[in-house]
């Protein structure tokens, strides 16, 4: 997560006074999500894409992301006529729903500006969790706490509303991960098994690799026409998808959703994420059934590996 580019950069010094260089900073947020919902927003790449952007008129461009311990995420963030401003991230612990820990550095143009700590707490229950971040700061080329304060306050509080309008399902499936990724990543399988119970896949076009897309219309059993859209972003094999779903050909966007793959002993972990463009949306999506319907597409996927 950057510090806000926005803010201002006049305090441009040589840090000669040593108390300026240091400072921790604490950050808390209450959550009507979740614990579940909010760990895969704070961790999923294609979720924190959806979120790290600390104001409208930065742009975050990713250029790498990898959430395991010892990956790393390289992003850009980007505001017209200013210096792109480069962090990465580097992950150095993550125990699902409990902590993360991460290192993050900061640059522009060639020269180091900061670099931090940031630990991460979860807690809740049921509907509701709870994020505390603590970050380590050491200012290098001028005072970021400022910047910092800013960039992590507004980022933390994008992340609350996309936490709110997540629908995250899960399911172990009783299959090697080569075989459940081979069967979602196969253009000839994916059709013969996506969708709720008794639903059915008409391909126009797909291809499924990063920069992708799958043009298609998912068919109900009472014969209604579900024009879809998906478009994939990142693609890590047999770790995980990124991809934005359309309503119909280049239609207007309704999710940001991912799909993650863990061996989990001896069996596959499959986590399907979604943030939906709006509060509305999710709200509509949840009313009309979205989560058990989901949960009948993984239950389709185990029954098509299982039979292969």
């Amino acid at each position: 997560m950057t510090r806000n580019p926005d803010s201002s950069s006049t305090a441009r010094t040589a840090l000669d006074d040593r108390k300026d260089r240091f400072a921790t900073l604490t950050f808390e947020r209450d959550v009507a999500a979740p614990l579940s919902v909010l760990w895969q927003a704070w961790t999923a790449p294609a979720a924190r894409a959806v979120w790290a952007a600390p104001t409208p008129s930065v742009t975050v461009e990713f250029l790498e992301a990898a959430t395991r311990v010892g990956g790393r995420e390289v992003s850009l963030c980007k505001v017209k006529g200013q210096p792109d401003i480069r962090c990465e991230v580097g992950w150095l612990e993550l125990q699902p729903a409990l902590r993360s820990v991460n290192y993050e550095v900061i640059s522009s143009k060639g020269v180091t500006q900061s670099a931090a700590l940031v630990t991460a707490d979860f807690s809740g229950a049921d509907e509701r969790s709870r994020l505390a971040v603590t970050v380590q700061l050491s200012s290098l080329a001028e005072n970021m706490e400022a910047g910092y304060r800013q960039g992590f306050g507004a980022g933390l509080d994008n992340l609350a509303g996309a936490a709110e309008r997540t629908m995250v399902l899960e399911r172990v499936i009783q299959a090697p991960r080569t075989l459940v990724w081979g069967a979602w990543m196969n253009p000839e399988t994916l059709p013969q098994w996506w969708g709720p119970d008794g639903f059915s896949c008409r391909t126009q076009r797909i291809d499924l690799r990063a920069g992708g897309e799958w043009v298609f219309d998912m068919i109900a059993p009472d014969g209604t026409v579900f024009p879809n859209h998906h478009r994939y972003g990142e693609v890590r094999a047999e770790e995980s998808i990124g991809y934005t779903l359309l309503w119909g050909e280049n239609g207007p966007k309704h999710a940001d959703a991912w799909a993650s793959f863990e061996d989990h002993d001896g069996a596959t972990k499959v986590t399907l994420g979604m943030i939906f463009s709006t509060a509305a949306e999710f709200q509509e999506a949840k009313g009309f059934g979205a989560v058990e319907l989901g949960l009948q597409t993984l239950g389709k996927l185990e029954r098509f590996v299982k039979s292969r």
